[in-house]
């Protein structure tokens, strides 16, 4: 009777720590990448894809892809697979499956969330979640349509990457997640002229954040992408309102349901760390923002760029930068002109 009954309490006692969301230290990792160019060989004649074919201005060939592919898949696999990978300048939901399905990844651990969006050149986000890790309950791809207002200059003239918002459950705590991608217009035409349209993504983006707030507030929300701005840039600063983990707000609201949101990367950007290198100065482009029910669940977190010595090279006059793949037409067979963040939150 007594081995009974310390079986069915021990049978108890698991059941908690799977269901329960404090129990066993539950863990959430993601990594988000800009990948710079993942297209595959194939000219789609309703984008500007053209330069990235066997005979376009890049000489895309099997082999370049395939050592595309490779460069990304061994950065993921060196940031430890994370539960949620975020990509931006994706081509298609085919290079997605092709990366997927690298046997550096495990084949088959990753699901993908992907839609065509209506950039010009072609270029989306996708989001890769672990299967074992989160149930998928909805999707959805936010349409960036600017107002006229917006839309007078030659260089403004020009569709972008949608928002990817993806609804997960965590199978391990049946925490509700929110996990939202992002590829802010670029700074293509001066940082000043193009601010507009980055700062009006923002304030789509934090409006589609309050939606989910008003309706699940139980919800963590995990924001990522390349925003082609800084942390204390007017669009995630202001539009956005994302502030420092560390900040007096953040330690008076945090776990109290405000909807307030917090930038995991602000410390390190303040460090002088960043994604981008920008004729030698460092940007951090690409960032983590998370809502205070999210760091309230799982408060202790590293959020950084990633980088190995295989992934960067030693410009002349720039000093260190990431190995792109191109430069110009010239090939260099790098990784990308980006650097990713990864992320680690635990419950303590």
């Amino acid at each position: 009777m007594r081995i009974k009954a310390l079986i069915l309490t021990c049978s108890f006692f698991l059941s908690f720590l799977f269901l329960s969301p404090t129990g066993n230290g539950q863990t959430l990792t993601a990594g988000f990448y800009n990948v710079e160019n993942l297209f595959d060989l194939e000219d789609d004649p309703l984008t500007n894809d053209d330069d990235f074919t066997p005979e376009g201005r890049q000489h895309w060939t099997h082999e370049r892809y395939q050592t595309k592919l490779d460069r990304i898949a061994e950065v993921l696999s060196g940031m430890n697979l994370p539960d949620l990978v975020g990509l931006a300048e994706v081509e298609n939901r085919k290079v997605c499956a092709d990366l997927a399905g690298h046997n550096a990844l495990k084949s088959g651990r990753y699901d993908i969330i992907h839609h065509d969006s209506p950039d010009g050149r072609g270029i989306d986000v996708a989001l890769l979640f672990d299967k074992k890790a989160f149930k998928k309950i909805s999707e959805e791809f936010v349409q960036i349509n600017f107002p006229d207002s917006l839309r007078n200059k030659p260089e403004l003239k020009y569709t972008t990457r949608e928002i990817l918002i993806a609804h997960l459950k965590m199978k391990k705590g049946k925490l509700d997640l929110f996990a939202i991608v992002v590829h802010a217009p670029s700074r293509g035409g001066g940082l000043k002229a193009t601010e507009p349209l980055r700062r009006y993504v923002a304030t789509k983006l934090r409006s589609k954040v309050d939606s989910i707030t008003n309706a699940k507030p139980e919800a963590g929300i995990l924001i990522m992408g390349d925003f082609n701005d800084e942390p204390d840039n007017l669009s995630i600063s202001t539009d956005l309102r994302a502030l420092s983990p560390r900040s007096s707000d953040a330690s008076r609201d945090i776990g109290t349901g405000s909807g307030k949101l917090y930038n995991l990367v602000y410390e390190a950007d303040q460090n002088g760390l960043g994604t981008y290198n920008y004729r030698g100065n460092w940007n951090m482009l690409d960032q983590f923002i998370v809502n205070d029910v999210l760091l309230s669940t799982l408060p202790s977190w590293d959020a950084k760029p990633y980088k190995t010595d295989k992934m960067m090279f030693k410009h002349d006059r720039f000093g260190e930068m990431p190995s792109r793949t191109y430069g110009g037409p010239n090939y260099y067979g790098g990784y990308s002109d980006h650097l990713p963040v990864v992320l680690t939150m635990k419950k303590g």
